[in-house]
C-alpha cells in the first residue's frame, strides 16, 4: 500500500525526530562511558600489576625500553579507528560493538604509560578538569541553536595543522613548540566537543532503522571518546606533574 506522506501529522514527525535524537545521544554517551571505564581499568591494571607491566617494558643493560607488545598497543588503536570508520556499513552490529570494546581496552593498555611519566595525583586532577570542561562543552553543543558546521570545518583544519606540527616536532624536539601545540590542542578539542555533540544530535534526522541507529550511537561514542582523551592528553601535557 502506498503511503500518503502529505497526510502525516507534522507533530508526529517532529516527535519521532526528537526521540531519535535523544536515542542516539543517549546511546553515544552510554557507550562512551563504557569505553572510558574499560580504558581506565586496562590502564590501571597494566600500570600497577607487575606481571602485566612487564609485558610493556623490559630492563636491559642500557636501561628500560618498551617491548614489541608495547609498540603494538601504541599503534593498534589507529587501525581500530579506521576499521570502524570505514566499515560501519559492512560490519554487523555485534562486530562493531566488539571492535569498539577491543579498541577501548587496547587504548587503555597504551594509556598505562602516562602513569610511568606523570604523578598519579596530577593525573587525577587533570582527569577531573577534563571531565568538567567536556561536560560544559557537551551541554553547550546540545542546547545551542547556532549551526556549528563552519566552526567544525575550521577546527578540523586546525587539527590537521597540529598533527603535522607534532610530526615535525618529533625531529625538532622543541619544548616551546610542544607547549604551543598543547595549547592549540586544548582549544581545538574543546570546540570539537561542542561541534560533535551537535552533529550527533542532528544524526537523529538521518537514522533509518533500529540497527543503523545503534551503529550511529556507537560511532558517536567513538567520536566523543576521541574528543575526551585528546583533550585530557593535551591538558596533561600542560598541567601534569612529571615524576622526578
Amino acid at each position: 500500500m502506498e503511503t500518503n506522506y502529505r497526510s502525516t501529522n507534522i507533530d508526529k514527525i517532529e516527535t519521532a525526530t526528537i526521540l531519535n535524537e535523544r536515542t542516539i545521544l543517549r546511546s553515544a554517551f552510554s557507550w562512551m562511558a563504557l569505553a572510558m571505564i574499560l580504558t581506565t581499568l586496562a590502564s590501571l591494571l597494566f600500570a600497577f600489576v607487575p606481571e602485566l607491566t612487564n609485558l610493556l617494558i623490559e630492563k636491559t643493560e642500557f636501561g628500560i625500553k618498551p617491548t614489541i607488545f608495547a609498540y603494538i598497543v601504541m599503534f593498534a588503536p589507529l587501525i581500530f579507528v579506521f576499521a570502524m570508520s570505514l566499515g560501519i556499513n559492512k560490519m554487523s552490529l555485534p562486530m562493531l560493538i566488539g571492535t569498539f570494546v577491543a579498541y577501548s581496552l587496547i587504548n587503555g593498555i597504551s594509556f598505562s604509560f602516562i602513569f610511568f611519566v606523570y604523578d598519579i595525583g596530577s593525573i587525577y586532577k587533570v582527569f577531573l578538569s577534563t571531565t568538567a570542561l567536556f561536560a560544559v562543552m557537551a551541554i553547550a553543543g546540545y542546547v545551542t541553536k547556532t549551526d556549528l558546521s563552519k566552526l567544525g570545518s575550521i577546527l578540523m583544519i586546525g587539527l590537521i595543522g597540529i598533527v603535522i606540527a607534532s610530526l615535525i616536532n618529533m625531529f625538532m624536539h622543541s619544548a616551546k613548540m610542544d607547549y604551543i601545540i598543547s595549547i592549540l590542542g586544548v582549544i581545538i578539542f574543546t570546540g570539537l566537543t561542542a561541534y560533535d555533540v551537535q552533529k550527533i544530535k542532528n544524526l537523529g534526522t538521518e537514522a533509518q532503522g533500529d540497527v543503523m541507529t545503534r551503529k550511529m550511537g556507537i560511532m558517536g561514542a567513538l567520536t566523543l571518546y576521541l574528543d575526551f582523551i585528546n583533550l585530557f592528553l593535551f591538558l596533561l601535557r600542560l598541567f601534569g606533574g612529571r615524576k622526578d
